[in-house]
């Protein structure tokens, strides 16, 4: 049995658990308390999915936010905008704030890369301080040198593969990348963080989504996200040659067999549709277009700038 933190609310009338690992959140077959709460990761995936807009809601159930544009790495397919102004350190401790006092389940860090944040562990205390469970996700590059600072801090890290080996993953990301990333991944795994892999679907990497699951395994991680490309940043410039339409994508990873102790799901654009993103100039972001574009909305002064319609998350 593996204990884990999760987070559990009501929302608009509907029990709920989020897994800051596999970023999914569940209807719970039992009674539970509300907050941050210990629980059997086995019993939790058991229990039924939802998604936002089966759950009439305004509060979206997780959030990402991307404090800082900044990377170590220039990988193609990144998702951001890199001519954004990044908020100074006073703005970030007002977001995290506010944040953290909204009410939503779930709160990933990311990037840029989150780890050159020197004070991410305070970031995600603070996110986590009302109740939220909180995540983390990296290239892994510095993960195994700040893995014993975050631990304490952090309920979940995501990290970034484009492949099963160095040859395949240094060809996105650059030379010694991969070597860094397994490196963090031990790190963390053996500090008791639940690590869950990512995984961008395209098509000069598709074929190794079995390789990759069994990495997982090899590795200790708990689970690998399959993410649907999105075209959005510098990723808009590879959608004519490397998105994979859904039935694809659906196909490809229904056919991974999934190690023992290791679940893999898929995220679909269908999914990220709607997702909200508070990106580093301190905006709220939403994926429109079926999630291949992301727009902004206004900038977050209050809990309720976070607040989605409530026919967006009424639909069953």
């Amino acid at each position: 049995m593996t204990v884990r933190i999760f987070a559990a609310d009501v929302l608009g009338g509907t029990p709920l658990v989020y897994d800051p690992a596999t970023e999914l959140t569940h209807v719970p077959g039992r009674h539970l308390a509300t907050g941050r709460l210990l629980l059997d990761d086995a019993e939790v995936a058991a229990w039924p999915t939802t998604s936002q807009r089966q759950v009439a809601t305004h509060l979206p159930f997780n959030i990402c936010w991307s404090p800082l544009v900044r990377c170590n790495l220039e990988c193609p397919q990144c998702l951001d905008d890199k001519t954004l102004t990044e908020s100074g350190g006073a703005d970030r401790e007002r977001i995290a704030h506010i944040l953290a006092t909204c009410g939503t389940l779930g709160i990933d860090i990311s990037g840029g890369e989150a780890l050159l944040l020197r004070r991410l562990p305070d970031l995600l205390k603070s996110c986590a301080s009302q109740g939220a469970a909180v995540s983390c996700t990296t290239n892994g590059w510095h993960l195994q040198r700040r893995a014993g600072e975050l631990a304490p801090a952090v309920d979940a890290v995501r990290v970034s593969f484009d492949g099963p080996d160095a040859a395949s993953h240094d060809h996105w990301r650059g030379s010694g990348s991969f070597d860094r990333a397994v490196a963090g991944v031990r790190a963390a795994v053996a500090l008791n963080v639940p690590v869950q892999l990512h995984a961008v679907l395209m098509q000069s990497t598709a074929h190794r989504a079995q390789s990759v699951a069994d990495l997982a395994a090899e590795l200790g991680a708990v689970g690998v996200t399959f993410l649907q490309m999105l075209p959005i940043g510098d990723g808009a410039n590879l959608a004519a040659t490397e998105m994979i339409n859904d039935a694809d994508a659906e196909r490809i990873v229904a056919s991974v067999q999934a190690p023992d102790g290791v679940r893999v799901r898929l995220r679909t654009r269908e999914l990220a549709e709607g997702f909200t993103v508070v990106r580093a100039d301190g905006q709220v972001y939403r994926n429109v277009h079926g999630a291949t574009d992301i727009q902004p909305t206004h900038p977050l002064v209050f809990a309720a700038d976070l607040h989605l319609p409530v026919s967006e998350g009424a639909h069953s």
